[in-house]
């Protein structure tokens, strides 16, 4: 395992590899997730986190002491509202607790909300 560092990471490989076994799975899976729901995104390290960007930033994603965060859109927030009554959310984050089963699918779904919200931004952008 590599050790965590004070620099940031220039790869999503990098960010994913500082973390300990357990987080990194749930990392990889949730990358995962996000690149089939988003074949088209590009990745990077965006706000130092890992980032998948589709003419315009889709969604982000960070490992923190007790939780995922998911950061999608403060429009896919209140999208999903009822969804994610069981977790804390703020105006564009989502609050994912380790303590918990993560929920991957839920994670699949606002990602293609946000491709299909990404896609039809940019049809009405072009006429």
């Amino acid at each position: 395992m590599a050790e965590k560092t004070d620099k940031l990471p220039d790869t999503v490989e990098e960010y994913i590899v500082q973390y300990p076994p357990e987080q990194r799975q749930i990392l990889e899976k949730a990358r995962q997730i996000i690149r089939e729901a988003a074949p088209k995104a590009t990745e990077k390290i965006s706000w130092a986190m890992p980032t998948y960007h589709q003419g315009e930033n889709l969604v982000h994603f960070a490992m923190h002491k007790n939780h995922l965060g998911f950061y999608p859109s403060p429009e896919a927030i209140i999208a999903f509202k009822e969804k994610l009554q069981p977790y804390k959310t703020t105006k564009g984050g989502i609050q994912f607790p380790l303590s918990k089963p993560v929920p991957f699918t839920l994670i699949r779904e606002i990602t293609l909300y946000r491709v299909a919200e990404v896609e039809k931004n940019n049809r009405s952008k072009k006429g």
